[in-house]
């Protein structure tokens, strides 16, 4: 049930972020400016990775969850106020130290755009504009965290939702008004992007306080649980920090190929993230207090089952998305992009980075379904060893491929060195935990990998007559999609995998428990 309200929420919130990138794309195309934002609030992002939803999030989970079920609530909520208060201090400090060094962290990060007149001063201030969203976006995801341990997921995974409408409605309205006022539209796109942060952290705020909490400054630094958050978070931080090494050597390959590369390979990330987060991130939420509830009362054997059937759910989605981005990527960009300053060579620039992207999606889902079982048994290291094993196959494959491949080559490394990172952290669970079922694992991702072959076969004979106008592309893509997804699951059915009553079943049962 939690995985899928979760996939519910993420479905309406990738839905809204595929609507921002649509008002991007028609707005500024694979322009200079766009180059620009894409850089710009790949800085926060990158620091909101590094230092709060991913690293703070699954930390502070684990411990609520044990304080929770052992402490009593108000040593709970004691705990709460004290890693909010401590987390807005630090992240304070950190947006204080990359606003004065703004322009710095730029040149080194896109150290190309110098080549270009006013672009490197344009990151900058839309870095200054953004920076903020650090905080903001940081408190919602321990607020998320808190209402995840309550057995809440709809209204914390819609809270994304709400950050791509205020981008959208903010954003886009401010970029049209500056635009007529002599002002550059983008700068209303970040403005937007800062008031969307300020709204997914608002909107969860009142079903926290509903269930007891009472925010109130509060710093002491000698407290078991704070001391505890901080030594989950700081080798998780190690490890991300190999993974946001990988998006500035990313950011910087593609600075120097072909103006627009970065924006091309944003749109196709932004495509890719649909399957992320709908299939891997919705289940990593629903699984991860699941996972840290078992391992809180000592149960491997069922913390081994529910990471299983986490894989399980994932790669059921997963894998077919790999196969319909492959063959469908070209239509589906046309589709959403090609309007206004997008036109059809960012289309076909576009396509060919999603379908090098498609080959690591099963590993992307996977990365978040498994990073959260390490938290749940309080072992952090191996996650910093597959981050940094990411790293050096990223930079390997980049440097044999760059030449040829071109912004392609980005795509592809990100693929296979995330692939990578996965079979190592799964194998490593697998000795941790004594053990995985790996008899059903298998026998389930061999039917999953024949339906999604059979599902392949029927778009290679139809993706031709992909063609027409935007009306009738949609309609073509969507009897499409609509016919070979059907047949998968209906072939999945046949051989004895029902996704949604096995899986999901399961995790019922482990919720209730």
């Amino acid at each position: 049930m939690a995985a899928g309200a979760v996939s519910t929420a993420v479905l309406l919130s990738r839905i809204l972020g595929l609507v921002r990138e649509q008002v991007l794309a028609g707005l500024f195309g694979a322009s200079t400016a766009m180059d620009a934002f894409v850089v710009a609030f790949r800085i926060p992002n990158l620091l909101r990775d590094l230092f709060g939803e991913g690293a703070l999030s699954a930390a502070f989970v684990t411990v609520f969850t044990e304080y929770k079920e052992k402490k009593g609530m108000a040593v709970t909520w004691a705990l709460a106020n004290n890693v909010m208060t401590a987390t807005t201090l630090l992240l304070s400090l950190i947006i204080l130290t990359a606003f004065i060094f703004s322009g710095d962290i730029v040149r080194i990060l896109a150290p190309d755009f110098v080549l270009i007149p006013g672009k490197v001063e344009l990151t900058r201030k839309l870095t200054e504009i953004m920076l903020p969203f650090l905080l903001f976006i940081s408190l919602a995801a321990l607020l998320m965290g808190i209402l995840n341990t309550f057995g809440h997921f709809f209204l914390p995974s819609s809270a994304s939702a709400v950050f791509n409408l205020l981008s959208i409605t903010v954003g886009g309205g401010l970029a049209l008004l500056f635009g007529r006022s002599g002002i550059e539209p983008i700068y209303g796109m970040a403005i937007g992007t800062l008031a969307g942060g300020m709204g997914q952290m608002a909107i969860q705020l009142p079903l926290v306080l509903k269930k007891g909490f009472r925010p109130r400054p509060m710093l002491r630094l000698q407290d078991p649980g704070l001391k505890k958050v901080g030594r989950l978070v700081l080798p998780a931080v190690i490890g991300l920090s190999a993974t946001q090494l990988n998006v500035f050597i990313n950011t910087n390959f593609a600075s120097q190929c072909a103006e627009g590369s970065i924006s091309w390979l944003n749109y196709a990330f932004r495509l890719m993230q649909l399957p992320i987060g709908l299939f891997g991130v919705a289940v990593s939420m629903a699984s991860m207090p699941v996972m840290a509830r078992d391992a809180a009362r000592g149960e491997s054997k069922e913390l081994a089952e529910t990471l299983v059937s986490s894989l399980v759910l994932a790669s059921a989605f997963t894998v077919p998305a790999s196969v319909g981005l492959w063959f469908l990527g070209a239509p589906i960009v046309r589709l959403i992009f090609e309007h206004g300053r997008f036109t059809p060579y960012d289309t076909a620039m576009t396509a060919e980075a999603i379908r090098f992207y498609s080959i690591g999606l099963m590993g992307y889902a996977g990365i978040k379904v498994v990073v959260p079982a390490f938290y749940a048994i309080k072992e952090t290291r191996w996650p910093v060893a597959g981050s940094f094993l990411a790293v050096a196959a990223n930079v390997a494959i980049i440097l044999l491929t760059l030449s040829s491949l071109q912004h392609r080559a980005i795509a592809l490394s990100t693929g296979l060195s995330v692939s990578l990172s996965f079979l190592l952290l799964t194998a490593v669970l697998y000795r941790r935990l004594g053990g995985l079922p790996l008899r059903r694992l298998f026998s389930d991702l061999a039917r999953i990998a024949i339906a999604a072959a059979a599902m392949g076969t029927v778009l290679i004979c139809l993706v031709p007559y992909m063609k027409g106008g935007t009306a009738v592309l949609a309609l073509k893509l969507a009897l499409l999609i609509g016919l070979a997804g059907g047949g998968y699951l209906l072939l999945l059915h046949l051989m004895g995998l029902d996704v949604a009553a096995k899986i999901l079943g399961r995790m019922r049962r482990q919720e209730g428990r």
